[in-house]
């Protein structure tokens, strides 16, 4: 049985940076200050961008838990400000438990919890599971408004 939706794929991409099929979540399906859990169906999908050749390797569920984290940023932010953008700067300790996840028969459950960070860097713990069985898990460094912070300007 799928969770209902406290937030939808369209909430979440007019709020990270990724939109149309590089949108990967379905939904929110809980979350609070610290914690944030998503699902996903697009695995599934063969028209998954983040496929090659055919195929989408257990690794690729680091970009999943990326964007929960993005679309957790979104949730705890200020709702007045356009939401900050991060980039994924380091990725530790990953642990992937299968090969590809693509021959999953049910949707992906996403947790990223938020272990420490400042007023530019957040540090995230993550899993990826499906049907109660791990798939993946490991820890992402995020820093925001990297660009910005580079002396890049956004067009």
């Amino acid at each position: 049985m799928t969770a209902a939706h406290i937030f939808d794929r369209e909430w979440i991409a007019a709020r990270i940076p990724h939109s149309g099929a590089m949108c990967l979540l379905d939904g929110v399906v809980a979350w609070d200050a610290q914690h944030i859990r998503c699902a996903a169906t697009s695995h599934l999908r063969a028209d998954n961008p983040l496929r090659s050749k055919g195929r989408l390797a257990s690794v690729c569920g680091i970009e999943y838990a990326a964007q929960a984290m993005a679309t957790h940023g979104a949730l705890v932010g200020d709702e007045s400000k356009r939401p900050r953008v991060g980039m994924l700067t380091s990725v530790r300790g990953v642990q992937t438990h299968v090969d590809r996840l693509d021959t999953l028969d049910g949707p992906l459950d996403i947790e990223a919890e938020r272990l420490g960070g400042d007023e530019n860097t957040v540090l995230y713990r993550f899993t990826v599971h499906c049907a109660g069985r791990l798939l993946l898990n490991g820890r992402a460094a995020v820093i925001l408004d990297a660009a910005q912070a580079a002396g890049f300007v956004a067009q």
